[in-house]
């Protein structure tokens, strides 16, 4: 076996885990190594903390391998989307989907995208404290809103915020004992849930009735995934239901990741203004005009700033499968049964790989930087058939959405605002981001 901490009888590492997940990983990858072993309850699961190791377990070995339980309890509210069906449901659903994430179509989102970042900022005043993750949070639900499914959300965005908000904290309770239980037990915060998810259900549902009504293509992905067809597998289109997963699983993961992403940049900017000052001058050479599409090539220093601040605080922080068979690895074997975690925020905090792992450096993003470190080292996207279908909208979404913002103001930090990490099914500042903004 693993070496690994003891633990405590009965619960094993429950409490130190739920306590502070990541700080209980850090040590753990420090203490043992590449391969640690632990214990939740009678649960065994094993920390990989080696670029190759989860290279296998996400390519070349996935099949060994399903959701571990963060996912599976996800299933609560996502149903059989993307990011938690697995087999042959998920190869014939990522079929269909594929063509409404091809780079064609997503290209044609991007003045959508800067106009929304218009938006935003010309509602901001100088000098009035905000919480720019709320912002953040706002912004990329509208934009969600209308790739998805060519709505203006902003009638329903604050009331779709916080069921949203309300699901992701629920995630939270998944490695409690009794989990399972609790869930179907009618305590106050199993009940905010329910309601939580038929408001959310009320609206995906409705958008998706409209539109079948309507047999209209809009051009959004809403109307990608009702006239898409898996031709390969022969299986016709999706249900009402699939449609529905799909839908909820990309308007989550699509709006909560990148809020997050965007927030962490606006912090780290906040903190060095030498990078801040760099991405002034970047934006600045594009001679006033809002950021498109075609200057995303020009946009390298944004680009370092975005990779850089993912590595510093992955909006993805933590992932975890199941062996569905015994998985040999080394000297090792995980059995059947348990549970591999592969940390983001760990492998991008391994000093092997970069040195003086805190500290904000955007030119570890040179070409030559990246070239010398193993792929796997750097995975806030996931990787192998499972890696996120979004990431190039992600990366598109972001890089534009930072240079309209900074290029009519400065953020700051409300000096005292505590920045604490808060480890949920994504990695948000717990206390918010209160910030002040100077126009430029």
């Amino acid at each position: 076996m693993p070496p690994g901490p003891a633990g405590t009888p009965l619960v094993g590492q429950l409490f130190p885990f739920r306590r502070d997940p990541i700080d209980f990983l850090m040590r753990l990858a420090r203490e043992y190594g590449d391969i640690a072993r632990f214990k939740i309850g009678s649960q065994e699961l094993f920390l990989f903390n080696h670029p190759d190791l989860i290279k296998n377990v996400l390519t070349v070995d996935h099949r060994s391998f399903i959701k571990g339980r963060g996912l599976q309890w996800a299933k609560r509210l996502l149903g059989e989307g993307l990011l938690t069906s697995e087999g042959e449901f998920h190869r014939r659903q990522r079929r269909i989907a594929q063509p409404a994430f091809h780079r064609q179509r997503i290209g044609a989102y991007g003045e959508m995208m800067t106009g929304y970042g218009v938006r935003t900022r010309e509602r901001w005043e100088e000098e009035k404290p905000f919480d720019v993750l709320k912002e953040m949070m706002h912004l990329t639900m509208m934009v969600a809103a209308k790739t998805l499914f060519d709505t203006e959300a902003e009638s329903e965005a604050k009331e779709i915020g916080e069921a949203l908000s309300v699901s992701v904290e629920f995630f939270n309770r998944f490695t409690l004992p009794f989990a399972d239980l609790l869930a179907e037990l009618p305590v106050p915060s199993t009940l905010k849930f329910r309601k939580a998810k038929r408001r959310l259900d009320e609206t995906v549902y409705r958008m998706i009735a409209e539109r079948r009504a309507s047999k209209e293509d809009r051009g959004d992905l809403l109307s990608m995934l009702l006239h898409a067809t898996d031709e390969e597998g022969g299986t016709g289109g999706m249900t009402d239901q699939q449609l529905r997963d799909e839908a909820m699983t990309i308007f989550l993961a699509g709006h909560e990741t990148t809020a997050n992403a965007l927030t962490w940049t606006w912090y780290l900017l906040s903190q060095h203004p030498d990078a801040e000052t760099q991405l002034h001058a970047e934006i600045d050479a594009l001679g006033g005009r809002l950021p498109a599409v075609d200057d995303l090539p020009k946009l390298t220093y944004t680009e370092k700033l975005l990779a850089e601040s993912m590595r510093l605080y992955p909006p993805a922080w933590l992932l975890g499968y199941r062996a569905i068979r015994d998985y040999p690895v080394g000297r090792y074997v995980v059995p059947k049964g348990g549970i591999v975690l592969m940390s983001q925020y760990v492998m991008h905090h391994d000093p092997r790989y970069y040195p003086d792992p805190f500290r904000f450096d955007p030119e570890r993003w040179e070409p030559a930087a990246k070239a010398v470190r193993p792929k796997f080292s750097y995975f806030p996207f996931g990787g192998g058939p499972r890696v996120c279908i979004g990431e190039s909208f992600a990366w598109m979404e972001g890089i534009l959405l930072i240079a309209t913002l900074a290029q009519r103001w400065r953020l700051r930090l409300v000096p005292g605002h505590p920045v604490v990490l808060q480890p949920l099914i994504t990695l948000r500042p717990k206390h918010g981001m209160m910030v002040t903004a100077e126009r430029r």
